[in-house]
């Protein structure tokens, strides 16, 4: 006993030192100022020599309060609080070689990014969220090659960091198809200057993403396409939360989305939990369906999604025919958003969300969600806060208040 005090005191003392060391050498080097991009532009970019190469290195983080009450006759009580890191992240993007190959990595460094270790990534924090290559290999066609967002519904395509609330709805935490490995050909056509056709097709291993164990059931097919029949919007603002562009003329996206994973093992397509049997895997094909539109003109936007899930047979069962818990979530969800930018960069944001979880199979049943927002842009997406608060009306549970204020910062 007292040798392993001594040992963990010696170890102590060792990391004590080895950072006192480094601290006396960051104070006694001499200053220096090393030219960077404007804020909110990347910490670096490098170019190589030759201008072969390219690589922008950037980091974000977002910082989280949030207040739930219970709702009690009328009353809301029993209030909770919790205050958290929501995300903290590196990025890596440029392009090797040639501007036609770019490249993207990026890390989540938050316990809520790099959770949900298991056996099958080698319980081992999930730290990558995109290691994806993008090969523009003829005219309009693009090849991508990694493990990167599936071109699912709108609202998970935008980044976390450009969102127009603090989070995105209970539609996307319900069915989103998030990130998973695998081949995405991605295409254009521009039948003329205001209408705009993008293809998407995807094929991938269905099990999210850093699974390295291999393949666990079939495989997941995704095809998306995308009509802007008034135009491209600028800057690619189809794909930011609000417009802070402010688009002159109006812009409108119209898209639709359809998963198909085959022998699925999880209960939300390649999202949710491992359907584990005495036998091993549950698998049953999953379909998932996505339609959505994104409008904005002049600092107002509107966007709105539906979606549908489905499965041949969505309750998992033992080798003996008996019930193992685990539900494929089947059912369907409709989220409308709408926001305005004043002059000021203030912004007022409302957004109403349903999802109806089939409650004969699962037991969840109905869940809407009534939100109102309010944020103040400083430097865009990359300097702002965030606060907004939402009534949660549930079917089978009581009510809820959550209240919820947030901070972004891009470096």
């Amino acid at each position: 006993m007292v040798l392993c005090r001594r040992q963990k005191l010696m170890i102590t003392m060792k990391y004590v030192c080895m950072v006192t060391v480094l601290f006396l050498a960051l104070w006694t080097a001499p200053a220096q100022t090393v030219e960077a991009p404007k804020f909110g532009k990347g910490l670096l970019k490098i170019t190589g020599k030759d201008s072969t190469w390219t690589m922008k290195f950037a980091t974000r983080m977002q910082f989280l309060g949030m207040t739930n009450w219970t709702e009690d006759d009328g009353n809301f009580t029993n209030p909770t609080t919790n205050f958290l890191v929501r995300r903290a992240r590196l990025k890596f993007d440029g392009y090797a070689f040639s501007p036609k190959l770019k490249y993207k990595l990026e890390l989540g460094l938050s316990n809520r990014d790099i959770g949900g270790a298991s056996p099958f990534t080698n319980n081992a924090p999930r730290y990558i969220l995109d290691a994806v290559i993008k090969w523009n290999f003829y005219e309009n066609f693009v090849l991508w090659a990694g493990q990167t967002k599936l071109p699912g519904n709108i609202e998970r395509v935008i980044s976390s960091g450009n969102m127009q609330l603090v989070d995105r709805s209970l539609l996307n935490a319900r069915f989103n198809i998030d990130r998973d490995m695998g081949l995405q050909l991605r295409h254009h056509i521009n039948l003329n200057d205001d209408f705009v056709i993008r293809e998407i097709a995807a094929f991938s291993q269905g099990e999210g993403r850093n699974i390295t164990t291999g393949n666990l059931g079939g495989h997941q097919y995704t095809g998306r396409i995308e009509v802007l029949p008034l135009g491209l919007f600028k800057g690619k603002n189809d794909y930011l939360g609000s417009d802070l562009i402010r688009e002159e003329s109006p812009k409108l996206l119209l898209a639709a989305t359809y998963d198909y994973n085959q022998n699925a093992v999880k209960t939300r397509s390649n999202q949710g939990r491992f359907m584990a049997t005495d036998f091993g895997f549950y698998e049953t094909d999953i379909s998932t369906i996505f339609v959505d539109l994104m409008f904005k003109y002049r600092g107002f936007s509107l966007m709105g999604e539906f979606a549908n899930r489905d499965a041949d047979a969505p309750v998992a069962r033992n080798s003996d025919g008996t019930p193992t818990g685990d539900i494929v979530q089947v059912g369907h969800g409709l989220n409308l958003m709408s926001g305005y930018l004043f002059k000021n960069n203030w912004e007022l944001t409302g957004r109403y969300t349903t999802t109806d979880i089939d409650e004969q199979i699962t037991g969840v049943g109905k869940e809407d969600q009534y939100t109102f927002g309010v944020s103040k842009y400083i430097v865009g997406h990359k300097l702002k806060v965030q606060s907004d608060v939402t009534y949660i009306d549930l079917a089978n549970a009581q009510n809820r208040l959550m209240w919820r204020l947030q901070m972004d910062i891009h470096f």
